[in-house]
This record gives C-alpha cells, structure tokens and sequence, in this order.
C-alpha cells in the first residue's frame, strides 16, 4: 500500500458524445516519460473502476520506478473516489468514445510510449477500439475470451490487431474463472504477435502482493524493457502511506 513520488494531477477526458470523464494522470518527478500506459478497469458493474487494485498500484508505483506515465480514469458512469464519469454503462460498444478520448489526451498531451493496459472487461475494451488507435500496443490481464469471441464486443478485433501487426501481450491467470493458459493459447491464434503468459498461483483479480508484483513486472517488460525487472527496494524517504 506505499505510494511511491509522482506528478499526480486530477483529470477530465471529453467523449466525442459530449460527456465529461473523471481521471488522474500520474507522472515521473524527473520529467522523463519512457513509457505511457493508458490503463481500461475491469467491469464497473462488478466492482470495476480506476481505482482497481492492479491498476492503482500502477499508478503509485510505476512513475517512479520505471519513468512510466499512468492514465487512470473511470468510464462513461463510473463512479469512484476521485469521481463520477458522466453518462451510463454501455456494455462495451459506447465506450469506445471512451477509449478514444483517453488516448487523444495522451497524445495532445505529448506523452510518448503509448500502450493500452486492460484488465477483464478493460481488455474487451481494447481489443475491440484500440487497433486502429495512435497507440505501440497492449497489454491484457484477464481477458475473458471465449471460443475467439471477446465477450461483448465479437472475433472481429482479433482480426483487426492481426493486421496491425501490433504487439499484445496477454497475462493469464493459472486459476482464472474464465480463461486459463492453455485455452488461451488457443484462442490467441487468431492474433500471432501476442506473447502469452501463464502466471502461475495466480486468480483473476490478482490478489496478493506476489501476483501485483508478477503482474507490474510483465507490464514494464512489455512497455519499458530496460526499466525491467522493478526493483523490490526504495528508500525509506521515498515512502508515503495511501
């Protein structure tokens, strides 16, 4: 639960439908930003939101160990402590205005290194909008694909990150409720460039300190290799509690 130092700053993302998104932006003290993760939250109507375990830990830790830029946000009705998003859940089409205006912030705000990073529904959420958006590639914890169909959003987006040639990588729990290694392996066939890693022990929520860990590791790995693996120590000065 230590907070690591960062520039963090409140946001709004403004949808090409007219509604006002909540966020935070957390940025590296040193002013030198080698990666940018645009990060998508589990699903909102089961507890998902920016503040999302993985996701929060991002932001607290990554500014400062790996000179990672981490835009967190809640999606069109979310609500969390920073805020509420305008607007109500979709079920995953609507919020690709979503997707769309977080990366237009990333990028009018000149950060470099774009990645998407989903967890669950956040990674229907980028495979079914990111393809075709100014971004390097993603990162998936959890995706919930089944028989090549992500869940709300249909096989087409494999297809179009396929052609993109766009690295994907996928994190996959060992005890995930809805997709484990090697059926994952069977279903990324349809997009060749992503790498799949089975993480052992670990459940869909991550919970534990090791699987955070594993998980912010592959994370760096993928966006910013050579800040790879996180360092496990910091000095005490360094530490504020959350």
């Amino acid at each position: 639960m230590s907070v690591l130092p960062a520039i963090r700053e409140n946001i709004e993302l403004r949808t090409e439908d007219g509604l006002t998104l909540v966020g935070e932006l957390a940025l590296p003290l040193n002013g030198q930003v080698d990666a940018t993760l645009i990060t998508l939250h589990p699903l909102p109507t089961h507890g998902g939101f920016m503040d999302s375990h993985v996701l929060r830990k991002a932001a607290w830790r990554l500014p400062y160990l790996a000179n990672i830029a981490v835009l967190r946000f809640n999606t069109r009705g979310t609500h969390s402590p920073r805020g509420t998003s305008e607007g109500e859940f979709g079920g995953g089409g609507p919020e690709g205005a979503d997707v769309r205006a977080a990366v237009d912030f990333a990028v009018t705000r000149g950060l470099p290194n774009r990645w998407l990073l989903g967890w669950s529904f956040g990674t229907e959420l980028a495979l079914a909008h990111g393809s075709a958006l100014d971004v390097e590639g993603a990162v998936l914890l959890s995706p919930p694909l089944n028989h090549g169909v992500v869940r709300r959003v249909g096989t087409g987006s494999l297809e179009a990150w396929a052609a993109t040639g766009k690295p994907v990588t996928a994190l996959i729990p060992e005890l995930d409720d809805y997709l484990r290694p090697d059926q994952a392996r069977e279903e990324f066939r349809a997009l060749p460039q992503a790498r799949v890693i089975g993480v052992d022990g670990a459940k869909h929520l991550w919970v534990g300190e090791p699987y955070v860990r594993r998980a912010l590791d592959e994370i760096v790995t993928a966006v910013a290799p050579q800040h790879a693996p996180l360092p496990t120590h910091v000095p005490a000065d360094a530490v504020s509690d959350s």
